[in-house]
């Protein structure tokens, strides 16, 4: 390989014969080597690839004569470049010659079962080189080729499994990925001509369900009528015995039940007329018979699911998938033709909901939103607004639906209520190894599946909040007597308490939250422990912060929460500190009035005694969580509209960062030397960000702060 540069130049003189064994040692050289080699190997490869116009006329050379399964790749890789973009150039009978080439290389290639598996990646390559060459060619240029390739599937069972796999690829090309890759006419062209021809396909497929021994073979064809069926013609699913063939054949086959089972979800997912009712009706009868001899309703799926190795785990999501399409598409049908297939679906469905796979459990979320939202919707309301702000009214009267639904529903509540998904506001979290610490990163997923679980659940809850306070009581009780004490019990508990802040009339949600607190505070002088601490205090202050409504008609309990906030603000454990100034400014934005304002049994409104105390509560936060405080404490201010009362306020209120502005600016102007001091430097810099945060909860009333040193000195560095 010392001479790779001299010897590959060979390569690129097109008057010479291609040396094969060169161009082998090259690719090897690519795909094997390393450093300066791999970079001249490449090189050459790419330069060989791009050449005008006679590279691909020495792929023929390459495919017959080379051994090496990657330069065979890369030969095809070249071909595949000239028909994507100078096939419309090239003579006529070029394009039939590449054409006949090909065809006669994945005939050759596919023939014998062993041939084709031994060289599966090349065998694919050429099918998808062929259905480049078919997107051009047919159906003007290649009339024939869906008649062709039913007639060769029926000589060779292992050539037929090929030809399906090119179906499905042709398939795909033309119904779901013709998008950016084709023009519009042309798709449409493609796709009539592909339901114009389907029936010879389709008797194709049939004859092999039908006849075939062959596993591999079904197999495939499974997987290609799977591609099929979103686009064909409905009495080729309807009217012929394809669905009996599915659920009756090979559904209770192991080997084949997730392929037949995506199929009729496939099938289950088509939006039809009444025309097709009883077909429906019956392939949901029928299949749901079959599911509970394979999958008795007694069995426990999460613990199958634990056990289970991928097929089966996949089965599961596949059920999961079934189930959800066919009574989301098919619900009203199903409800007034199979009751009791639709409480058997439903059942499979919670005990596929509490299996521990998030993918598969968003499924059934999916499906669990939409049904709480249609029952929900169901009943007229008195007022038209947002299911999260809907009064007692709201949840007076039950349909029929609703009583068919009531024992599902209250088990659904049960699974959310325990596996509810983490809010993005909390941050004291027990990690994979069992510790507490803070979590610094904002899941984007977590953050969406928490936000469905907590619409559903507030649907839930308007549908019957009796029974999920009744089931969240009833948890809490647990965690206090610590039937089920953990911090993730405790954490998820906690997480949909405070998810379903206003789903309730305004005294029961009193009622309720009262007990919580209770209940929680009473658990913290319980258990033993910083951690056990830390994690029960994050959950206080996330559900308090969480019923702004609560706290502004309970004055004495908001006095007191904020306090125990000042009190959580002096706790050094890890994150503590952090959601105590997080709950404090989220309180601040939404009862700031409140503090402002002379309460009942007080003398001077509660925000005199913060600013009086305010350099106790801050001594023991670092600087980031000292400027939320300061900015949740700006907002309380912003409410007082008062302006001769408020501009003393926000006098107090700046007195400490101004005391320690002046004082360095004092030293400084005495020695200058003290601005080369990094704590000095920082200090400063800190007092600017509290300003900036509490110019930004006060807005324009914060200019009266500008009279002092510190608008002097920024007027000086400009």
């Amino acid at each position: 390989m010392a001479t790779l540069a001299e010897q590959a130049s060979k390569l690129l003189n097109f008057d010479q014969k291609l040396d094969i064994t060169l161009l082998d040692s090259i690719v090897g050289c690519m795909y094997s080597g390393a450093g300066e080699q791999q970079r001249l190997a490449r090189d050459v490869l790419t330069t060989l690839k791009e050449h005008p116009p006679q590279a691909w006329t020495r792929v023929d050379t390459i495919l017959e004569f080379s051994s090496n399964q990657e330069t065979k790749y890369y030969a095809l890789q070249i071909l595949e470049a000239v028909i994507k973009t100078r096939w419309k150039t090239l003579p006529r009978e070029q394009c039939e010659g590449i054409k006949k080439y090909i065809v006669g290389l994945i005939i050759k290639t596919s023939s014998e079962n062993e041939t084709a598996e031994r060289e599966k990646v090349y065998l694919s390559k050429l099918n998808m080189v062929l259905v480049l060459i078919l997107e051009r060619e047919w159906p003007k240029h290649w009339p024939s080729f869906i008649a062709d390739i039913v007639g060769a599937s029926k000589t060779n069972e292992s050539l037929c499994q090929n030809n399906m796999a090119i179906l499905k690829l042709l398939s795909e090309e033309v119904f779901d990925f013709s998008s950016g890759n084709m023009t519009q006419i042309k798709a449409k062209h493609l796709k009539d001509s592909m339901c114009s021809e389907f029936s010879q396909i389709f008797q194709l497929c049939q004859f092999v369900m039908d006849n075939s021994a062959n596993a591999a073979l079904v197999g495939s064809t499974l997987e290609t009528l799977l591609r099929f069926l979103s686009w064909v013609p409905l009495g080729y699913i309807f009217e012929t015995k394809l669905i009996a063939t599915l659920i009756f054949k090979f559904l209770n086959v192991p080997l084949f039940r997730n392929v037949t089972l995506k199929c009729l979800t496939e099938i289950a997912g088509l939006a039809t007329g009444p025309q097709y009712d009883d077909a429906f009706a019956a392939l949901f009868a029928q299949t749901m018979a079959q599911l509970e001899l394979m999958l008795p309703l007694d069995i426990n799926i999460k613990e199958a699911f634990a056990k289970g190795h991928d097929a089966e785990q996949n089965f599961i999501q596949n059920l999961a998938m079934f189930l959800c399409t066919m009574l989301r598409q098919h619900g009203p049908l199903m409800e007034r033709r199979e009751k009791g297939n639709v409480l058997k679906a439903l059942q499979y469905l919670l005990l596929i909901s509490e299996v521990e796979e998030t993918e598969i459990f968003k499924i059934c979320l999916e499906y669990w939103n939409a049904l709480a939202a249609d029952l929900y919707r169901e009943t007229p309301f008195t007022i038209p607004t947002v299911p999260m702000f809907m009064t007692k009214t709201s949840n007076t009267g039950s349909s029929a639906r609703r009583v068919f639904y009531q024992a599902v529903l209250s088990r659904l509540r049960y699974i959310i209520i325990s596996r509810m998904a983490k809010p993005e506001e909390v941050l004291v979290v027990e990690n994979e190894n069992g510790e507490v610490v803070r979590e610094f990163m904002k899941d984007t997923d977590s953050i969406n599946l928490y936000k469905n679980m907590r619409e559903t659940l507030v649907y839930l809850t308007h549908l019957d909040y009796v029974d999920a306070e009744r089931i969240m009581t009833d948890k809490l009780q647990n965690q206090v007597n610590g039937t089920e004490w953990s911090w993730k019990n405790l954490n998820t508990l906690c997480w949909a308490i405070g998810s379903i802040s206003g789903a309730m009339h305004e005294e029961d949600e009193k009622r309720f939250l009262v007990t919580v607190i209770k209940e929680l505070l009473g658990l913290c002088e319980q258990k033993k422990g910083k951690d056990n601490k830390a994690i029960i205090a994050s959950n206080i202050m996330y559900v308090v912060g969480q019923y702004p409504r609560f706290l502004r008609a309970h004055w004495r309990f908001l006095k007191t929460v904020v306090n125990k906030l000042f009190e959580f603000m002096h706790e050094t454990h890890d994150g503590v500190q952090d959601m105590a100034c997080d709950t404090f400014i989220k309180i601040a934005q939404k009862c700031r009035r409140h503090f402002v304002q002379v309460q009942a049994g007080e003398v001077t409104p509660f925000i005199e005694e913060i600013l009086s105390t305010i350099s106790t509560i801050i001594c023991d936060l670092q600087p980031q969580q000292v400027h939320t405080f300061y900015e949740a404490v700006g907002y309380m201010i912003s409410a007082q509209n008062e302006k001769f009362v408020q501009e003393p306020l926000i006098e107090r209120y700046m007195l400490l960062p101004n005391e320690v502005w002046d004082d360095i600016i004092n030293q400084a102007t005495r020695n200058v030397d003290v601005l080369k001091d990094p704590d000095a430097v920082k200090q400063l810099a800190n007092i600017l960000k509290t300003n900036v945060r509490a110019c930004k909860a006060l807005g324009h009333p914060y200019v009266s702060n500008l009279e002092g040193s510190i608008w002097i000195c920024l007027m000086c560095t400009r």
